[in-house]
């Protein structure tokens, strides 16, 4: 061969050289085990750690694949992290770790774990939980082992090894099934990872007649001993809780029971601002801004007092999480888990209570949106104490506002709660006539459907209605309450006006008037009834010395007009009445305005004005006129009516009468024409008013009113008793079916009457007295019940309807339905918030996503 030119050698040697170096490291392969014992993790060969490094790989492709998938979600809908932590996708390795046990955790107790037949698939989990449950309990010694077919069996004497030197050593790790019929050895099932591992250790033996020699040879194996070794040193350390799996659960626990923290505070202050209809969100999302927002602000606040919260923002602002739950979407979402969940307790009473009554009222928002409040009125029988409840339910948007659409909306809604529509026995709205028209009105076509629905108009605004009728009954009227708002606007035109105001006249502060406000007209009359001559005397101020020349003179008008003005004493008188007829008016409408006000208290009240104005009619005209005479004074106003033509009054010549009698005309002075125009005009105004508008309410006692306290049924006679019973009977039946049977109901109430303690007088209480006799007088329990069901005002309805406007304000005008509705919810009925479950809403929100088993509470 020439120098310099290298020699290759031919394939075939190569081959030879390679099959060598192989068969060199085959058989050297394991020599080093001869000199240590294998731990858990060193046992795994080489072609099981293949497999192993393949499933591994596998897993982490999963999870990247799933943390891409769960990455581009909150990307897009933001639900779990917020925009400037989105450049840092880092996850806290514990949480992932538990998040993946939660996921794959299996119950051993569902399957006779006793039997090594039934350890198919043993995972660390499964390994651990043997190992700490010991070797399976041995079958009772009398237990006969089923024979082969050359009728031999195992024997007990299996489990003892004799020793060369006669000692006897128990077997404890061998185990049998008496589902396969086989023997195993326990520590080698578990940790023997052998790619062809015996019989004793996969998949059982079962050779009885060479069952003894197989055993002597097993268990003197050098892989049974390394196996045998590590389950000594796993019990060992399970006993002394040191294993890394029990270290590993630890810091899974601890890193639950902080995220759980976390969540109850964020749950915490969600809650919070809902309560206070306060806004959530600033400029921008970032924790450490200062224009983030009340939300953040909470946050931030709670972590310069709380270890928890100061935890987990610090690990916000290191970048070591990424979902931190604190973004608007997961703002939302909590408030609509804790708003469905307040819903569903009050579903869950209404359900209880069977019957209820609708109220309904209607009013535009900021956004020119019409909004209508649902609410439910019920019996509340789930407490030892029944009581009369108005929930609030959702704010409906109403794009038709005919009474057809109306009545199409509410059954829509009934739909959605799975409230039943033949279940209502009430309906109350305003006094509206797409509401409460008798032929295309709500009431009407409720009524069409379901008979049984009492429709009773809302009491607090038939009162309103019938002030206002009294309001515009004669110019006078008119005139005196133009005054009032009159003085009202000239201070309000200015702070320099509303300074003197305020300096001269130290009370009451003056209000304007309004036309839906009830209380509007008592409130306007009421500071000048006690203030008027501080309030003259501040007019005369302005009169004198205001910059503005028109305020000037309308403050000298005011001050000096006996017809335009308060300096005369007809205004006086005129202020006088107004203040009583108000001031009983508003006492009733107040009563009403109760959530617990039944039709026995609403007509007794009603019953008392009617009779207070009627004898104010008769009586009121001297005492106001005494009482006006005295602030005249007072005010240094003459305490007479003005000078003016005598009215003259022409007589109807009668049938018969003379004609020169005919012609005899009646002259009425001043103060007669005053009574007889405005004082008579405007009580008869009133009671008309009041008897017209509470006609509905007359019907309905004439169907419950015997129910009406025990006096009224102890004065009832049989025959009244069965009459009204039979009554009540034929008002509650709709198709074919009554809610009470009028026979029994008689029978009940004949012995009720006997037995119903003298200190019970209200329906309530005869209701919590039946409840206590627990089903012992079934149709009275019903039907009185339904009479405390029915509706008597919406005034919970109107309160909505100012948590709507604090919620939804100029600022928040954007805000979806959905939030609208779940804020109100939790703002509204916060007596219910209160009793929350916050372990049960936590569970509920990880169950929407794996992501959140963080927060998943451990179940023992």
């Amino acid at each position: 061969m020439a120098p310099g030119v290298r020699s290759q050698p031919c394939g075939a040697d190569n081959r030879k050289r390679k099959a060598r170096r192989d068969e060199l490291v085959k058989s050297q392969t394991g020599d080093m085990l001869r000199y240590v014992t294998r731990t858990r993790t060193s046992a795994t060969n080489e072609t099981a750690r293949a497999e192993i490094d393949k499933e591994d790989e596998g897993v982490i492709n999963m999870e990247e694949d799933a943390y891409e998938k769960s990455t581009e979600n909150v990307v897009e809908d933001g639900g779990d992290g917020m925009n400037e932590n989105r450049e840092k996708p880092f996850e806290n390795e514990n949480i992932r770790e538990d998040e993946k046990v939660d996921e794959i955790r299996v119950s051993y107790e569902n399957v006779d774990m006793n039997d090594p037949a039934n350890w198919e698939k043993i995972d660390q989990k499964m390994r651990d939980y043997l190992v700490e449950k010991g070797p399976p309990p041995r079958p009772p010694t009398d237990y006969r082992f089923p024979k082969d077919e050359i009728d031999r069996s195992f024997t007990y004497s299996s489990y003892v090894r004799r020793m060369s030197n006669g000692e006897k050593q128990d077997r404890r790790w061998l185990v049998y099934s008496k589902v396969k019929d086989k023997i195993f050895f326990f520590c080698c099932k578990l940790f023997d990872q052998e790619t062809s591992p015996t019989l004793l250790a996969s998949s059982g033996f079962d050779d009885w007649r060479n069952a003894s020699q197989r055993l002597k040879k097993h268990e003197t194996a050098h892989h049974h001993i390394v196996c045998m070794t590590q389950w000594m040193e796993l019990e060992v350390r399970l006993q002394k809780n040191k294993t890394i799996d029990k270290h590993m659960q630890e810091a899974i626990k601890k890193e639950k029971k902080h995220w759980r923290d976390v969540m109850l505070r964020i749950i915490g202050v969600v809650k919070t601002l809902a309560e206070r209809n306060l806004a959530f969100r600033g400029g921008n999302e970032k924790v450490n801004d200062p224009n983030s927002g009340n939300f953040l602000a909470f946050i931030r606040m709670i972590g310069g007092f709380d270890s928890v919260m100061k935890e987990h923002i610090r690990r916000i602002n290191n970048g070591e999480i990424y979902h931190h739950f604190l973004s608007h979407k997961i703002q939302n979402e909590l408030i609509e888990l804790l708003a469905n969940e307040v819903k569903l307790m009050i579903l869950k009473k209404i359900q209880d209570a069977k019957y209820f009554s609708v109220i309904l009222d209607s009013t535009p928002d900021v956004s020119r949106k019409e909004q209508m409040t649902f609410l439910i009125r019920c019996v509340d029988v789930s407490t030892s104490s029944p009581k009369i409840e108005e929930f609030f339910l959702t704010f409906l948007e109403i794009k038709d506002k005919r009474g057809e659409g109306l009545f199409k909306t509410l059954q829509d809604a009934l739909i959605d709660l799975k409230l039943n529509i033949d279940d209502i026995r009430g309906q109350g709205y305003d006094n509206g006539q797409n509401m409460k028209g008798r032929h295309k009105g709500v009431q009407k076509r409720l009524l069409d459907v379901n008979p049984r629905a009492f429709y009773t108009p809302c009491g607090c605004h038939s009162l309103n209605l019938a002030l206002s009728d009294m309001a515009s009954s004669s110019k006078k009227a008119i005139s005196f309450f133009g005054i009032i708002q009159r003085v009202y606007c000239l201070f309000a035109a200015s702070t320099n006006n509303w300074e003197v105001f305020r300096e001269m006249v130290n009370g009451i502060t003056l209000k304007p008037l309004s036309q839906t406000r009830w209380e509007s007209r008592i409130d306007s009359v009421k500071p000048i009834r006690f203030q008027a001559s501080k309030i003259r005397d501040a007019l005369f101020y302005l009169a004198e010395y205001s910059d503005n020349p028109g305020h000037r003179s309308d403050a000298e008008s005011l001050a000096e007009s006996e017809t335009h003005g308060i300096g005369g004493f007809e205004f006086l008188f005129g202020m006088v009445i107004w203040y009583d007829l108000l001031s009983a008016v508003n006492i009733v409408s107040k009563s009403l305005q109760l959530e617990d006000m039944d039709l026995e208290a609403a007509l007794s009240q009603l019953g008392g004005l009617l009779a207070y104005l009627k004898n104010y009619r008769e009586t009121g005209f001297e005492k106001a006129k005494a009482e006006a005479k005295q602030v005249a004074i007072e005010m240094e106003i003459e305490p007479v009516f003005p000078t003016k033509p005598k009215r003259l009054i022409k007589r109807k010549k009668q049938y018969g009468e003379d004609v020169e009698k005919a012609d005899e005309n009646t002259t009425l002075t001043a103060e007669e024409s005053f009574r007889i125009d405005y004082f008579i005009n405007i009580m008869d105004q009133a009671i008309m008013s009041l008897e017209v508008r509470f006609e509905q309410f007359q019907c309905y006692e004439k169907i419950f009113g015997f129910l009406f306290g025990l006096r009224k049924l102890k004065l009832a006679t049989n025959d009244e008793l069965m009459a009204s019973c039979m009554n009540l009977e034929a008002s509650l039946k709709h198709d074919m079916h009554s809610d009470v049977d009028g026979e029994d109901l008689f029978m009940e109430l004949k012995l009720l009457r006997e037995v119903l303690p003298k200190e019970i007088t209200k329906p309530v209480e005869v209701l919590e007295f039946l409840k206590r006799m627990d089903g012992c007088y079934p149709n009275t329990w019903i039907a009185y019940r339904i009479l405390l069901t029915v509706p008597i005002s919406v005034a919970s309805a109107e309160r909505t309807f100012s948590k709507l406007k604090l919620i939804k304000n100029y600022l928040r005008s954007t805000m979806s339905q959905e939030r609208l509705n779940g804020l109100a919810m939790l703002s509204i009925e916060q007596d219910l918030v209160e009793k929350l479950d916050y372990s049960k809403l936590m569970n509920e929100f990880a169950r929407k996503k794996a992501t959140r088993n963080i927060f998943r509470e451990e179940k023992n």
